[in-house]
């Protein structure tokens, strides 16, 4: 296996050129579940990002956060996923956005695409803290679909939106894509739940949802750094892996300065102001009805196409409130800021590439390596210099 490259030895900005002398503080990594978002590129990856993150606060980097180690404080965290333990949270010092990169939000399931829909019935099974109110907030801001936490609840669901034409059946603790099922009838409906246990179902539930054809995803963000908030809008992309499944492959993304107004006001083309729209009013539902929830980063997924009787169709599919797919973009936009405080706008590329790929020339390369069972991965970013 060959060793994974950060930024700072493959062309990109070196950290300690971005700032002055190191303020009193230290940034940490920190990995949330040992089963995921913890592989070497994963790791790698968000190293690399946490020693980005320590320059743009003219902090300390010191790896990964070990509770039996001194460090200078206060502390900012840089953990693989949402944190969904408010307690934990407030032990660790996260008591509000500007103690980490990503966010914390009061159960579990909050941090899922599980949020989404709304239950099939009223007396449908469901976690604890569940907010009925948040899908009534959402309506106008997703695609026609359910959340289940049972097999029965989730083939009532399936039935009631096969009616309206095929069904996009979606595990919500998978990412890129992976694990999704269209089914068409009542039939492969059963078949697609079938292998799912029962408690997995109870515990994390799952997202029947209207199928699109050939859709667009727009990513919505936002991220804030110390002084400086960036927000873009972009498109993703997807890229085959060396097994041909097609999966995630970067974000090309335009970022301003400042917040979602800045935004607006480059008066993008209507598809991505409704998807702005739609981001930003289910941010704000989840912010009304989740208690205890904030984010320094945020990302939401806005998918837009066919739906099943032909119509044009727009929806927020899903959330991120941690370190993602589009973080390279994000913080090579955050360094330009940094470094040039009149410029106001970034175009950056962020790309995900399986093989032995020739890269361009201004490649900005974050993690190079084997990926044990698939091979080897590149990430790296480029900017449009005419930007």
């Amino acid at each position: 296996m060959s060793s994974p490259t950060s930024l700072s030895g493959m062309g990109g900005v070196p950290a300690s050129s971005l700032v002055e002398p190191l303020a009193p503080g230290s940034v940490v990594a920190m990995a949330r579940d040992p089963h995921a978002y913890a592989s070497v590129h994963e790791r790698a990856t968000r190293a690399a990002f946490a020693e980005r993150i320590a320059a743009l606060k003219g902090l300390a980097y010191r790896g990964d956060h070990d509770a039996s180690q001194p460090y200078d404080r206060p502390l900012y965290f840089v953990p693989s996923d949402t944190i969904a333990d408010m307690q934990e949270a407030h032990a660790l010092g996260i008591t509000g956005p500007h103690d980490l990169f990503g966010g914390v939000v009061p159960h579990p399931f909050v941090l899922t695409k599980a949020i989404t829909h709304p239950l099939v019935h009223a007396d449908a099974a469901r976690p604890v803290g569940w907010s009925d109110d948040f899908a009534a907030h959402v309506a106008g801001a997703v695609l026609t679909g359910f959340t289940a936490f049972s097999r029965e609840d989730a083939r009532a669901a399936g039935c009631a939106l096969l009616r309206l034409g095929a069904v996009r059946v979606k595990p919500v603790r998978a990412t890129c894509g992976r694990g999704q099922q269209v089914v068409a009838d009542a039939a492969a409906l059963m078949r697609c739940l079938a292998p799912m246990p029962d408690a997995e179902l109870a515990e994390h539930g799952i997202v029947l949802e209207e199928n699109l054809v050939d859709p667009v995803t727009f990513s919505i963000g936002q991220v804030v750094i110390g002084g400086l908030t960036v927000t873009y809008h972009g498109t993703q992309r997807l890229t085959p892996d060396l097994r041909g499944d097609q999966v995630y492959g970067g974000s090309d993304l335009w970022l301003v300065r400042g917040g979602f107004d800045a935004l607006l006001a480059t008066r993008p083309p209507f598809d991505i102001r409704l998807a702005i729209d739609q981001a930003r009013l289910y941010h704000d539902a989840v912010t009304e009805c989740f208690a205890g929830f904030f984010t320094s980063r945020l990302n939401y997924d806005v998918a837009r196409g066919r739906g099943p009787l032909g119509q044009w169709r727009s929806g927020v599919l899903e959330q991120s409130w941690r370190v993602g797919g589009a973080t390279g973009a994000e913080l090579a936009a955050l360094e330009l800021f940094h470094e040039d405080p009149g410029r106001g706008r970034a175009h950056v590329r962020c790309i995900e590439v399986y093989g032995n790929a020739d890269l361009p020339q201004d490649a900005a390369i974050y993690y190079r390596g084997e990926v044990p069972g698939i091979g080897m991965l590149t990430k790296y970013t480029v900017t449009d210099p005419a930007c």
